[in-house]
Parts: structure tokens; C-alpha cells; sequence
């Protein structure tokens, strides 16, 4: 089975920057006196390496801060590694937080086009799947008012409904299905698991480890920004479990 997304060995370094200024006035009174803010490194992952295969749900998860969205944002390319490769073939679409890749002031329309956009469709593409994004997001009554009026809820419907209907090899969803309501949820969930039928490949971080433990073939379990087990998800969620208890 061929492989659809793999991090080899791969650290990233954040600097944090202490003390530093906030007005013109600040900047020019610290270069005049020679003094520096002081800057600290954060490893947020450290020599991280594993392979998702095509057409599997591969889960990640861990505490707050360990690390699990820095991956995301790796595979989508937002940010580089600073030590290491990540591998990503196929078209990826991601749901890393409500409301990413939206502009509040344009209308739900126009942020479909926009978002549709960045996932590399082109006006056309999106004109036929339009009314099909409309329907499932169930927001046709507000289509065509700003999202700065739109509930954190909606927002993630529209997000969601433009995200799994752009034909994506690979889809990435970190905590957002949190936000929906129930009924929204258990759709969202259906559509996955269409998804899984299909052969779409699938990377899903939730603390929802009763969902990730039922719906992923495999896990990760990440700590402290390195890898603590990975293997069957239903193991992985046990193994995590015991720690924290």
C-alpha cells in the first residue's frame, strides 16, 4: 500500500521572544541603551517520524501542547521543519480551526469561492459542487450574509461542507466536530465514514478517544513533542489512558 503522508525525523524549533517592544517610542530606547529582549527556544517536535498509509484513518493524540496541531500545520505546509522532511502526496484538505481561511466580512458565498480557492479549485470546479456544499452545511438562509455574523457553529458547517466536497486525496481534521451541534455531528461523522468507504485517507486529532479509538486503524500517541507509541488505535488509546490515570 502506498504511502499518502510521511514525517522523517522531524524536529520543529519555535523562538520565543521575551520582553518584547511595543511602540516606536520602546524599539529606539532599547537600540539607545544596547539593550535586547531575550529569546527562548521551544522544540514543539523532536525527531517525529511515522508513515500514514492510502486510504487509512490514522489518529494523533496527546495532551494540550505536545505538539498535535504543529504536525497538521507541517502537512499543510503553513510552517517548514526545522529539522527533518514531511511527505505529502495526494490533494490535502484541512479543518485545523473554525473559521481558518475565512474572511469575516465577505459572505459565506464569497468565502466558499475563497476557500475553495485555496484548496487549488478553480471557479468553475466550485460552480458545480456549489449547491451541494450549500445543502450539506444547511446554511442556505445566510449563504449571502457576512460571516462576522455567523455563530462558531456555522462557521465550522461551512468549513467542513467546502473542505469534504473539493475531492481530497487526504483529509485532516483537528478537534473541530467539537463545535457542531449534535444532529451536524453525527452528519459530519457519516460523511467520514463515506470517506472511508472511498479510499480517502483520513488524519484525525481529537481528545475524543472513544471516537478515535472506534473510528481510526491506527494511532499516535505524542507527548512533549515526541512520540510515545503508535500502533492499532484501540492500543494506543489504552496505553494513553493508563498514563493519565
Amino acid at each position: 500500500m502506498s504511502v499518502a503522508v510521511a514525517l522523517k525525523m522531524v524536529s520543529k524549533r519555535f523562538l520565543l521572544r521575551h520582553q518584547r517592544p511595543y511602540t516606536l517610542q520602546e524599539f529606539v530606547i532599547r537600540i539607545a541603551t544596547g539593550k535586547r529582549g531575550s529569546t527562548e527556544e521551544l522544540w514543539a517536535l523532536k525527531e517525529v517520524d511515522f508513515e500514514v498509509r492510502e486510504g487509512e484513518t490514522f489518529g494523533i493524540v496527546g495532551p494540550n501542547g505536545a505538539g498535535k496541531s504543529t504536525i497538521l500545520k507541517l502537512m499543510v505546509r503553513i510552517i517548514e521543519p526545522t529539522l527533518g522532511q514531511v511527505v505529502v502526496n495526494g490533494r490535502i484538505s484541512p479543518l485545523l480551526e473554525v473559521g481558518a481561511g475565512f474572511h469575516p466580512d465577505l459572505t459565506g458565498r464569497e468565502n466558499t469561492y475563497l476557500n475553495a480557492a485555496l484548496f487549488g479549485l478553480s471557479r468553475r470546479e466550485t460552480e458545480v459542487r456549489f449547491d451541494e456544499i450549500v445543502q450539506f452545511s444547511e446554511l442556505s438562509d445566510f449563504i449571502d450574509v457576512p460571516l462576522k455574523h455567523y455563530s462558531a457553529g456555522m462557521y465550522m458547517r461551512l468549513g467542513f461542507a467546502v473542505a469534504v466536497n473539493v475531492d481530497p486525496a487526504i483529509l485532516l481534521i483537528d478537534e473541530v466536530l467539537a463545535v457542531g451541534d449534535e444532529a451536524f455531528q453525527r452528519k459530519c461523522v457519516a460523511k467520514i465514514e463515506e470517506f472511508q468507504r472511498e479510499g480517502h485517507t483520513i488524519i484525525y486529532v481529537s481528545h475524543a478517544l472513544s471516537t478515535v479509538a472506534e473510528m481510526c486503524h491506527r494511532a499516535l500517541w505524542l507527548d512533549q513533542g515526541r512520540v510515545r507509541a503508535i500502533g492499532s488505535a484501540d492500543q494506543v488509546v489504552e496505553e494513553y489512558l493508563e498514563s493519565v490515570n
